[in-house]
């Protein structure tokens, strides 16, 4: 029974052949395709209302230095929401539920963050791992304390964004079970299991859309110590 649960978090596969990249593939299908006007129907204008948003609130924290950035982070963003919120649908796969794929967004882009701050103001960059007015003693557990947490940081957002999604579709599938299980025995506790699983899904579609926004504004603020 318990391995039925975490049934839903394996790679779908057809012939032998995994499908999540297809599943990566499918929310680019939800976008209007290029066109020689800018906005051509009301959806565009929502998704270019939502774009400019989403855009303004990452890049206001950051210089112009780290305006460059913008695309890239918007277009983590709006992947990661997709992906998300496209997972809570029923008999779908979330990639984002995957450690190997979260990991292989946040390590390269954290990498890159600090290579950019190497590479601009090495001084500046090596003087976060040791604070102004550190006593004499201390400095080398210091240093090891810092590089530590600046090595962590790439593992903590793949975990964070993993844990959340596999914890909210975990709770989702328990309480969906119950209410299936409790419904011929007792029909009023299943409608009230039934109205908690109402609600969890609505947090679920708030955690979704609050992951992706913590993990691209984690890597946006990286970037900002970095430039």
């Amino acid at each position: 029974m318990n391995l039925s649960f975490f049934d839903q978090f394996m790679s779908p596969s057809l012939l032998g052949i995994p499908l999540i990249l297809l599943s990566l593939l499918f929310p680019t299908l939800l976008f209007p395709s290029l066109d020689n006007r800018w906005i051509t129907n009301r959806l565009s204008t929502l998704q270019s209302w939502l774009l400019h948003l989403i855009t303004k609130q990452l890049m206001t924290p950051l210089n112009k230095e780290g305006h460059k950035w913008a695309l890239i982070l918007t277009s983590l963003m709006i992947l990661l929401l997709t992906i998300n919120l496209l997972g809570l649908l029923p008999y779908t796969f979330t990639p984002t539920t995957q450690l190997s794929m979260n990991m292989a967004l946040a390590f390269p882009l954290w990498l890159a963050t600090l290579l950019t701050g190497l590479r601009n103001q090495p001084s500046a960059s090596l003087g976060h791992l040791l604070p102004e007015g550190t006593p004499t003693p201390l400095i080398p557990a210091l240093i090891l304390i810092e590089t530590t947490s600046l090595l962590i940081r790439p593992l903590a957002l793949g975990v964070r964004l993993t844990a959340n999604l596999t914890a909210g579709h975990l709770l989702i599938q328990l309480i969906s079970t119950a209410t299936t299980a409790l419904l011929p025995i007792m029909p009023t506790v299943s409608i009230l299991t039934a109205l908690v699983l109402f609600l969890l899904t609505i947090l679920e579609v708030a955690v979704a859309m609050i992951q992706a926004y913590v993990f691209v504004l984690l890597l946006s603020l990286y970037l900002q110590e970095n430039i």
